[in-house]
């Protein structure tokens, strides 16, 4: 295996522990290993993430992003806790596009994971792995019933197993609701052997999980409302300071609320056209402001169709935006937006190739906006 990958050992962590985490994901088959591997540098190079620390985190993730780190347990390894109770699916991604939902999952994962490495130089091995605490409190199955959000989570979830296998000490899902097994009923099938290995779930019955948690977590290292000591300087026993809590996103925060605001108020009017079988639809818009909005709005009259959007550069070569694939959108509008972060030509695709029966009867209302107005907010003091 180290023999065949080594054109792409470049980097200073590239060594025999970061070759068998590869190897054990594959149940040490050396070519699916390879493979794995190289699929995995090639995302890792359309999504920068080896630079992602670099990428300006939008306000709203700076505030109502849930999720720290509250310390190390007795290895070593960085405990990452999030409150399921701040997630705010529908205000998340109604304020940032997809691809940015995903490019702040990537900057966390890389963040953790480089303080492991850190923390492996001083512990050892053992603490190059992470300690998860999932609290499920207040956990609201509605929110992950609405498509858009559902799919976001699977993404996550699939990013994670395909680009960082191993890297898991431990996962504890606490104060778990009986709606719960519904959800996880589907998430378990994007998951390994190895990963639902780890995973250890309980329910709202501290005086089981607490004993846990502290048999692995020394106390000064987790929240008072995890067992521990730690707890803020205003004696807040969540740790607000450590942990984002998260919350309820303001509609002011929502990119399409003020895209609307620079559109007129007038009902919308689609584009009606008919998708061959065997056939797609191009539609290129070209940008020429850095920080641009292309919004988009559809639906078919009967089956699905396949949707996404490329971009071109002025040599011609092509990056993918948003990950074309087939939508839903017979019974349900789809609707979205993405910032344009560069002066290319974007592509919307609407792709019928795959369907060798049926023409699909498409509306759709696409528009190229102009950057929002930089203006000043008032100070929350």
């Amino acid at each position: 295996m180290r023999r065949n990958v080594a054109d792409c050992l470049t980097l200073p962590y590239h060594d025999d522990f970061f070759i068998l985490r590869w190897l054990r994901a594959r149940n040490f088959d050396p070519v699916a290993a390879e493979k794995m591997l190289r699929n995995s540098l090639k995302w890792r190079e359309k999504w920068e993430a080896d630079t992602i620390q670099e990428w300006p985190t939008p306000k709203v993730f700076e505030q109502y992003y849930p999720s720290g780190v509250s310390g190390f347990d007795k290895e070593g390894s960085p405990i990452v806790i999030l409150p399921f109770s701040g997630i705010d699916m529908w205000g998340m991604l109604h304020s940032v596009s997809k691809n940015d939902f995903n490019r702040m999952a990537i900057k966390t994962f890389e963040a953790t994971l480089d303080l492991a490495r850190k923390q492996a130089e001083v512990h050892g091995i053992t603490a190059s792995k992470v300690v998860g605490i999932l609290d499920l409190s207040g956990f609201n199955i509605k929110q992950f019933a609405w498509r858009p959000a559902a799919e976001a989570a699977i993404t996550l979830i699939q990013m994670y197993e395909a680009n960082y296998p191993e890297i898991l000490k431990a996962c504890y899902i606490i104060n778990v609701p009986k709606v719960f097994a519904i959800a996880f009923s589907v998430v378990k099938n994007f998951l390994n052997d190895y990963t639902l290995s780890k995973i250890h779930i309980y329910k709202s019955e501290p005086n089981k999980w607490k004993p846990i948690l502290l048999s692995q977590i020394e106390e000064d290292q987790l929240p008072v409302i995890y067992g521990g000591t730690m707890c803020d300087p205003d004696g807040n026993p969540s740790c607000p300071s450590k942990i984002k809590l998260g919350g309820k996103i303001p509609k002011s925060l929502y990119i399409k609320n003020q895209v609307d605001d620079k559109e007129e108020k007038n009902e919308e009017e689609y584009t009606i056209v008919t998708v061959k079988k065997g056939d797609k639809l191009r539609l290129d818009y070209e940008v020429t402001e850095i920080g641009s909005f292309l919004k988009w709005a559809f639906f078919t009259d009967g089956h699905d169709i396949k949707f996404g959007i490329l971009s071109r550069d002025k040599s011609g070569k092509e990056k993918e935006e948003l990950a074309i694939s087939r939508v839903s959108c017979s019974q349900v509008e789809e609707e979205g937006v993405l910032t344009c972060n560069e002066l290319s030509t974007y592509s919307v695709i609407f792709d019928n190739t795959y369907s060798i029966l049926r023409n699909k009867k498409l509306h759709y209302s696409i528009s190229l906006l102009p950057p929002l107005a930089t203006t000043t907010s008032p100070s929350a003091d």
